[in-house]
């Protein structure tokens, strides 16, 4: 039975996990859950996942939730290629180190400013709570100068190692989310970001399209 991917472009670890899927070439049907409609809070999704969050998958009944685990999972499942996931124990546990710190420091930052400014205006009609965009944004800004002079501070094109891993994927959809050019100032920075784009062109600049498509919006109407 084929793999069941639920999701929404809208959220990054969404966009992570498909590209994860498309460069890893593991077979799987796309299950688009409509986040701006609600569908996650409902029948049939919340079969999928409980907590009523995306991206989810059902392995043929084994029904899984959270970006990371997914990863592993499949990761284990499929073989993916070492780069992307490593099997050896030390080069795993490196690739881990950057996922279990990005979900509460790079993600906490990028995610809530990119909800704040965006996402919550959307859906309320309301504009943003600039005293709350201002703290997001600085915590944003912290993660970011971390990526830059520590993650990247060895002079490693990647953030962990000489290859692309998962932690590349998962910290580019992080910040490509966000509108405003935080690769200034940064060098090392910007030229991982655009190393990532290319090494996953077409497909990373497919999966953001959405994304993109509401910076646009949002501008116009400032």
């Amino acid at each position: 039975m084929t793999l069941k991917f639920y999701y929404d472009l809208m959220s990054q670890p969404s966009r992570a996990l498909k590209l994860f899927l498309t460069v890893t070439k593991i077979p799987h049907e796309d299950c688009p859950v409509a986040l701006r409609k609600g569908a996650h809070k409902q029948e049939p999704f919340l079969s999928v996942n409980r907590f009523g969050r995306v991206p989810a998958i059902d392995d043929d009944g084994f029904k899984l939730s959270e970006s990371v685990a997914i990863v592993r999972y499949l990761s284990q499942k499929y073989g993916v290629p070492n780069n992307l996931y490593p099997k050896e124990l030390k080069a795993q546990a490196a690739v881990d180190e950057f996922l279990e710190w990005q979900h509460l420091d790079l993600r906490l930052g990028c995610a809530m400013y990119f909800q704040t400014k965006m996402l919550r205006p959307m859906f309320t009609g309301k504009p943003p709570n600039e005293k709350t965009l201002a703290l997001y944004l600085d915590r944003m800004n912290t993660s970011l100068d971390n990526v830059e002079n520590i993650w990247l501070g060895s002079g490693n094109p990647y953030l962990v190692g000489s290859q692309l891993s998962v932690a590349d994927i998962f910290a580019a959809c992080e910040i490509e989310q966000v509108d405003i050019d935080v690769t200034k100032e940064r060098p090392k920075l910007g030229a991982w970001l655009e190393r990532v784009r290319r090494d996953l062109h077409p497909h990373y600049a497919e999966y953001h399209k959405l994304i993109k498509k509401l910076h646009t919006a949002t501008q116009s109407k400032m």
